[in-house]
Formats: structure tokens, sequence, C-alpha cells
């Protein structure tokens, strides 16, 4: 995937400020929640067009959660997977060999090419597992 520099306002770097303190991944309704908390007037459908704008740059991942909303956080460049709590949404990023190898493996046999694929593991981790 190729990335897109993305034009720096005040209400993305803002957007981004939130997503620096984040560990988890979180909704776009969280992160205007945290914006407007701070004190910082940025509209929920601006918070949503910055999300998105930073998704495609490849400056942020975004994931579906369990009830089919987008969620949202800064990873770091290349391609990695990820293990995301159900229960506190603590996130980690792995990587995955052998994921690679099947899907590239598995995209041949089948005849396809130029494939991506992304992968997330959804558990309970040790903290609240206890």
């Amino acid at each position: 995937m190729t990335s897109t520099p993305v034009r720096t306002t005040r209400q993305r770097r803002a957007v981004s400020a939130i997503l620096a303190e984040l560990d988890a991944f979180a909704s776009a309704q969280d992160i205007h929640e945290k914006l407007r908390s701070n004190g910082d007037a940025v509209g929920l459908s601006t918070v949503y067009r910055n999300l998105q704008a930073l998704s495609d740059a490849g400056e942020v991942d975004a994931i579906r959660g369990d009830d089919g909303e987008v969620l949202y956080r800064r990873c770091s460049s290349g391609h990695h997977h990820h293990l995301v709590c159900r229960t506190c949404g603590r996130t980690v990023e792995v990587e995955g060999p052998t994921v690679e190898s099947w899907a590239d493996r598995t995209a041949r046999e089948h005849g396809f090419v130029d494939v991506e694929h992304t992968l997330e593991i959804f558990g309970t981790c040790d903290t609240c597992a206890h």
C-alpha cells in the first residue's frame, strides 16, 4: 500500500495528539469526546474525516470492532497484525511470518496476485483474565 502525505491542519494535529496518547484502538466518538474534554472544539464529522485521511495515508490502523464500528490506532509502520483485548482494548502489535507465508502460498495456489490481508486476533489479556 502506498501512503500519501496528509496535509497538516490544527484539527489533524489535535486528532493525532489524542491518537499518540492511546494504547488501544478507539472509535471516532471516543476520540471526539477526548478532544472535547481537552477543550478542543473539533466537530465529530471533522474527526471522522481526519481519521479516514490518516488511515488512507497509512498513518493509523483501522479495524472493525465486534459491533461493526471502525476503531483507530496509531501504529508502527510496516506490515503487522494485532492482538486485541476484548475487555480493555489493550493492543499489541505482532509479526506473523507464518501467516504471511500461508497468505502468499494460498494466493498463488488460486492464481491471485497483488494480494493484501489483515489479521486481528481478539482475546482477553492477562490483566483482564485475572
